[in-house]
């Protein structure tokens, strides 16, 4: 049954509008490769309506930044509730709009209001943190510390996981105090748009949240540049974070930036091999394998691999791939197909194919999957890829492929085996299998990675830092630093004392 797309506008001071130039852009269902709907297009000059209502209502007196955490709490918790009576009706449009499975998508959605009624608590708990005394050495001053909102911010996100990243930037930014414009992937809005629609629905303040869809350099870019923006935070390519830095360098403006991975996953002899195999899949290949986070370089013990590998073919070969809106499904389409969207995006499923096709040129081999399955004629879909015989210049070691492709090393000694994993110009995360929980520990210790998991992968918590090092970027969303990342420090020291402070003499 086909899934209605809602026609929107953009959502900027509260209202639909279209945009200046009414342009639109189709949507594409990756699994039937039909254009299902479009969404507007905004261009430079409904980037300036946006900032502008923005910077008015963060500016008003007696509004979104002054009024308390408590209040802006009720708003967060009712966009919570809207989203839980909308799950499976917004899961759906993220499905036919990404190509994720429908399963994922239901969880994205739980975990979408999870993170609103989160960050409801932290603003409420920010009532209290507001004004923080500070002890000093002199008696005849007193001093604090305020925590104010930064200002107007720009929220730009990635298709992959579109009401979720959403989701990780908005909430915190609202329950900081902050109004925001929320600039998601051209690849995959739809959901974006329909919290345009719930923020009506919930009355939320006008100018507080706009968001506006369109093409990276046609909207995003210049909502990177725009000096009324007072920091930008970016989830996405290290290519566009690397411009996104440059442009708000120009006006020394704070960034946080969630970009690349080439995670490793190292597996030991002493694994249960059943759970640790899981564990690999689980690493890989949920979410098509799109995932920034992907341990997609597995390194497993020398003296397991043949079994080990022998039993991941066979678990890979029970993964059902279909239409993703089947029960069941565990592996959808790849986002888009092979035509550029924009000339800033490189296409995604002939990305994954030709990233295949040169791991073989260059001499590994295809253990399992790596080209369509027989059974689907038409969408972006591609087998559960194992690569193995890989060396570590190989372009499939070293980048990221952001699709089902998982490539393989074996290791000697776990001293090997760290060396191997730390050697990337990543750091996003990594994973260790082991009953050993001292190996473990050290491991943890001297993976470098903002987030390493411990006979798991990619477990992710609200309450817990997200974010990573090296080229994966720059700041943690997430738990209490995703609230930080929207806040900014003033001191304020007031000299108490009668007498005149003496360093100078009067005439």
């Amino acid at each position: 049954m086909a899934v209605p797309i809602p026609s929107r506008q953009l959502f900027i001071d509260g209202e639909w509008r279209e945009p200046v130039l009414k342009k639109r852009i189709p949507i594409i269902n990756p699994a039937t490769q039909e254009i299902i709907g479009d969404i507007p297009a905004a261009s430079a000059e409904d980037v300036e309506i946006a900032v502008e209502a923005a910077r008015r209502a963060f500016s008003k007196p007696d509004y979104w930044a002054s009024t308390s955490g408590s209040c802006r709490a009720k708003f967060l918790r009712a966009i919570a509730d809207k989203i839980l009576e909308r799950k499976i009706e917004l899961a759906k449009l993220e499905v036919v709009d990404s190509g994720k499975p429908i399963d994922e998508a239901i969880s994205d959605m739980e975990a979408v209001a999870g993170c609103f009624k989160y960050y409801a608590e932290l603003a409420e708990a920010l009532d209290a943190k507001k004004k923080i005394p500070i002890s000093i050495p002199m008696d005849t001053f007193n001093s604090h510390v305020l925590k104010e909102p930064i200002g107007v911010v720009a929220l730009i996100t990635p298709w992959n996981y579109p009401l979720l990243m959403a989701a990780w930037k908005v909430a915190p930014a609202l329950a900081a105090g902050c109004t925001a414009i929320l600039k998601p992937s051209e690849l995959a809005s739809v959901t974006c748009l329909e919290l345009a629609a719930v923020c009506r629905d919930v009355a939320l303040p006008p100018g507080v949240l706009n968001i506006l869809t369109g093409l990276g350099p046609e909207a995003g870019a210049p909502l990177a540049s725009h000096p009324h923006v007072d920091k930008i935070a970016f989830t996405g390519s290290t290519a566009t974070g690397i411009k996104i830095m440059t442009a708000a360098a120009q006006m020394i403006k704070p960034v946080s930036l969630e970009l690349g991975g080439k995670s490793p996953i190292l597996v030991f002899e002493d694994v249960d091999l059943d759970n640790a195999i899981e564990w690999t899949l689980y690493g890989c290949f949920p979410n098509n394998g799109q995932i920034c986070s992907a341990t997609s370089r597995l390194l497993v013990h020398e003296n397991i691999a043949a079994k080990f590998l022998d039993e991941l073919v066979g678990w890979s070969k029970s993964i059902k791939i279909s239409d993703p809106l089947e029960e069941g499904c565990r592996l959808g389409a790849i986002v888009s197909e092979g035509q550029e969207i924009s000339s800033e995006m490189a296409v995604e499923y002939e990305k994954i194919l030709n990233f295949i096709s040169t791991a073989k040129s260059e001499g590994a081999t295809i253990l399992y999957g790596g080209v369509r399955p027989q059974h689907l004629k038409k969408g972006f879909f591609i087998e559960p890829t194992i690569i193995t015989d890989v060396s570590t210049s190989m372009q499939i070691w070293r980048e990221e492929v952001f699709g089902p492709v998982l490539c393989v090393k074996t290791f000697a000694t776990e001293e090997e085996a760290i060396e191997l994993a730390n050697d990337t110009h990543y750091g996003l995360g990594a994973a260790v299998l082991s009953k050993d929980l001292g190996r473990c520990e050290r491991l943890s210790k001297v993976l470098q990675a903002g987030v390493v998991w411990v006979n798991c992968s990619q477990p992710c918590f609200d309450q817990a830092p997200w974010g990573g090092i090296k080229r994966s970027g720059i700041g943690r969303e997430l738990g209490e630093w995703g609230l930080e990342n929207y806040l900014t420090v003033k001191q304020v020291t007031e000299y108490t004392s009668d007498k005149k402070w003496g360093w100078y003499s009067p005439p």
